[in-house]
């Protein structure tokens, strides 16, 4: 990567020279006798010099990625807690603490709530996971059994994430007490409408253990 980028970099230092010798030939070729040497020589180096700020300016915004604080952001933190209501059932409080980390707002249309299971399982149930993890070569998304889902959905301007605020979406889930001891929580952000064609999302997962 580092090898490609001083290449690109010499590249455009000589096309850069190539054109002040071309420009140098064609104004030798043009201007008038007299102060012509003194007058390439001014226009070449106003030239250069608004070229070696162009340059610089946009070595800055690469570089220092001006643009990219004007891009949203949002940060999502999960707070789980559970609680036996009978002996055969749990109940499994889930808010998501959405904060916005950046400068501009972030408004958001759709979000999705995933609840999965995670233990006990058989190892027949394991060893199928595994399989196609080990087929797909994907250590990131291991696609436990679904328990429930919820999605949510939101009007224009009905849920905007002011810079540096922070919102909490609350969802509430009910499992059998003696089917699972942990689960997986899986949530997603997203505002599909915010431009055609693309899908601006944010997601978090956590795990938690439920103690009987």
């Amino acid at each position: 990567m580092q090898t490609s980028q001083v290449l690109r970099g010499a590249a455009l230092v000589l096309a850069v020279l190539a054109f002040l010798v071309f420009l140098a030939v064609v104004l030798d070729l043009t201007l008038p006798s007299g102060n012509r040497v003194k007058d390439i020589a001014s226009i070449v180096q106003s030239f250069a010099a608004a070229l070696a700020i162009v340059a610089g300016g946009a070595y800055a915004v690469y570089k220092l990625q001006i643009f990219r604080t004007l891009e949203p952001h949002l940060t999502i933190e999960h707070k789980i807690s559970h609680r036996r209501l009978s002996d055969s059932y749990v109940h499994i409080e889930v808010t998501a603490k959405l904060h916005n980390s950046s400068r501009v707002h972030v408004e958001l249309r759709e979000g999705l709530f995933r609840l999965q299971g995670v233990s006990p399982a058989t190892d027949d149930e394991i060893e199928h996971l595994y399989s196609k993890v080990f087929v797909d070569r994907d250590y990131s998304n291991i696609q436990w059994p679904t328990l429930d889902e919820v999605d949510r959905d939101w009007d224009e301007g009905e849920l905007v994430v002011e810079p540096g605020e922070s919102h909490p979406e609350t969802i509430e889930f009910i499992v059998s007490a003696s089917d699972y001891e942990c689960v997986l929580i899986y949530t997603y952000f997203y505002n599909p409408a915010r431009s055609p064609g693309t899908v601006q999302g944010w997601t978090a997962t956590t795990i938690h253990d439920i103690v009987h």
